[in-house]
């Protein structure tokens, strides 16, 4: 598949269409979008290979002159690759248990080699599920195991990271380690409530509705690009315990679709925005 963004402009739709069809493929699916504001274009097409008149390894060269042609900035994704995934959890078990029961499944089309925590409460879980688990404490030296983790990961070839609840943050050299591809869940509908006692701030506020909010990490904490978002509503009746465990089932549903449209290539990222197909 191709995901595409350019200066909007004619014939873009037309070119790629036609770059697929003389070529043998098959388009199975197509979206686009058109930020008027910022005069960009945005594509999703989603074609065979089947009957293509070259490999796919040939196929970002072939269409590198419709991309210089309008200026795209291009990515090629293929629908059978299946990235290594790595879960990072701490204590809170609900998202890490409804990832595993996705990925066992075959709901997640990626290949989960790793499940990483800095306690070992998780571990029985895991294994149960046929999925590795490594305990990284964190002991007294913070940096250390921020260290050990990613070199971890880098050693076992993981392509994408979710953060299922680890409740730590992240260095800088880890996020530029795994650039727009680490995945985190945050119990707040954000801008709202940001950092680690969301639900108590909320409680305070007396808010209607509470929400949580799936992210790519950046450097700068909870600013990343948001992939996906839902809230339910609350009263003056919820506690910071009623808060918490409504949110938590709103933790496990947002952070899953946003998993998946990741995986399913239908994100592209612009600045601190996010385009996500359907």
């Amino acid at each position: 598949m191709l995901l595409l963004s350019c200066p909007d402009q004619t014939g873009v739709v037309a070119t790629v269409a036609d770059f697929v069809w003389r070529n043998g493929g098959n388009i199975i699916d197509a979206e686009q979008h058109t930020d008027e504001v910022d005069g960009v274009f945005f594509q999703r097409v989603e074609f065979t290979l089947d009957d293509f008149v070259f490999g796919r390894d040939r196929l970002p060269d072939a269409f590198a002159p419709v991309a210089e042609r309008f200026g795209m900035d291009v990515t090629v994704r293929y629908s059978a690759d299946r990235p290594r995934l790595a879960i990072l959890a701490s204590r809170a078990p609900h998202c890490l248990v409804d990832l595993l029961s996705r990925s066992a499944a075959g709901e997640l089309p990626a290949e989960l080699a790793v499940v990483v925590s800095n306690h070992p409460d998780h571990a029985d879980l895991v294994e149960f599920h046929g999925v590795p688990f490594v305990h990284a404490p964190v002991g007294d030296d913070p940096a250390a195991q921020d260290r050990t983790v990613r070199e971890l990961l880098q050693a076992r070839e993981i392509e994408r990271v979710v953060l299922a609840r680890y409740m730590r943050i992240l260095s800088p050299e880890f996020v530029d380690a795994f650039p727009q591809r680490i995945i985190n869940i945050h119990h707040s509908f954000l801008p709202a409530f940001v950092g680690a006692e969301p639900y108590r701030q909320a409680s305070e506020r007396g808010v209607k509705v509470i929400g949580a909010t799936a992210h790519y990490v950046t450097a700068e904490l909870d600013e990343g690009p948001i992939i996906e978002q839902d809230v339910t509503r609350v009263s003056h009746r919820d506690g910071v315990d009623d808060l918490a465990r409504a949110g938590r089932d709103l933790e496990v549903s947002v952070l899953a679709r946003a998993v998946r449209a990741d995986l399913e290539n239908r994100v592209l990222v612009r600045g601190g925005r996010t385009i996500v197909f359907h």
